[in-house]
């Protein structure tokens, strides 16, 4: 009897280790879905009503994360996870054309320009009244990073940029490409047509699933992952917004006479002077520079990993421990 007495509170211990880890799981289970971007939160800044995620302690160091073409702020869930966990404060905007951020006014001018995107980070920064922050980005969004660091260092604790140096000019992109490099850019040249837009418009999910496929042709996303990103493509204001970011590259649209000062400061390649961390995938599919055309231009303190492992355009989400490690590594270069 005292033995099977003894047997019995055995199991009963072993079904409450059961049962506390089975409680754990759970708590672990809300805590990582706390840290997806359901919650989405909206701040007026400039001209816009911008749409955000943010992850983390509000007292940590301050990351942006800017997602580019065609893409949106989930390319950072699981980066934004692993960043909080380390104690930032990670903040993921949309850019302007995308998900629940908003024009001010219907009377603004729907500008893709490079300045007008680096604006916005500006006044995004002081509408949450944040004085300096790491930066990051990929695509459209490594470009606004760029440019932000390049133009206003000072607002700029450590920058980290896929596919490194990609501000450009209007003057720049007169010159034309090799036959190769030039079919890469073929939607550039579709956008440039009333044909394009309209073509856009009517199939913008399956066009920008393409697009998807040909960046990262290594990367088999499914259906879930895509459709998540694509709800942001409904925005009332993307289509214009990416059409003029493309025209206004060839020079076939203008921009905004407010942001002239600041292009012809970037038509002129400034160098990037805070610490860099450039990143670029083995298997990145959409145009992109060699990292060695581009070093010269990172003058502070710098360091360049090339992700190998069939890692295509969208790296935060293909190899998000390689990007959260590699705003670690930044801010540590910062320091």
């Amino acid at each position: 009897m005292k033995q099977n007495t003894i047997i019995d509170l055995r199991r009963l211990f072993t079904l409450a280790l059961l049962l506390f880890a089975v409680l754990l799981s759970g708590t672990q289970n809300v805590q990582a879905q706390s840290t997806s971007f359901d919650n989405i939160k909206q701040i007026k800044a400039g001209v816009l009503d911008i749409g955000y995620a943010e992850v983390g302690p509000s007292t940590g160091e301050p990351v942006i994360l800017l997602h580019g073409w065609p893409y949106d702020i989930h390319s950072y869930t699981e980066v934004a996870t692993l960043l909080a966990a380390k104690g930032y404060r990670v903040l993921v905007p949309y850019l302007r054309g995308y998900g629940s951020t908003r024009f001010l006014d219907a009377n603004t001018p729907r500008n893709g320009q490079q300045a007008a995107l680096a604006m916005d980070v500006i006044e995004f920064m002081n509408a949450l009244r944040i004085d300096k922050a790491v930066l990051g980005g990929f695509d459209w969004g490594a470009r606004t990073a760029d440019i932000v660091a390049a133009l206003w260092p000072q607002r700029v604790k450590a920058l980290v940029s896929v596919s490194g140096y990609l501000i450009g000019s209007q003057q720049a992109n007169k010159a034309p490409l090799s036959p190769k490099a030039e079919q890469s850019w073929w939607y550039q040249f579709y956008f440039a047509t009333e044909r394009g837009q309209k073509g856009y418009e009517a199939n913008r999910r399956d066009f920008n699933k393409l697009i998807w496929q040909t960046a990262s042709p290594q990367w088999h996303f499914d259906e879930a992952t895509y459709t998540q990103a694509a709800a942001s493509f409904d925005n009332p204001d993307h289509v214009a917004i990416v059409i003029h970011n493309y025209r206004w590259r060839l020079g076939l649209a203008i921009g905004e006479a407010r942001y002239n000062e600041l292009e012809k400061k970037l038509a002129g390649a400034p160098a990037i002077t805070v610490p860099t961390v450039t990143l670029e995938g083995d298997a990145n599919g959409a145009p992109h520079p060699d990292p060695a055309a581009y070093k010269a231009k990172f003058t502070g303190k710098y360091a360049h990993h090339t992700i190998t492992g069939g890692i295509g355009h969208d790296l935060p989400l293909e190899a998000p421990k390689a990007f959260a490690d590699a705003i670690v590594e930044a801010d540590g270069l910062a320091k």
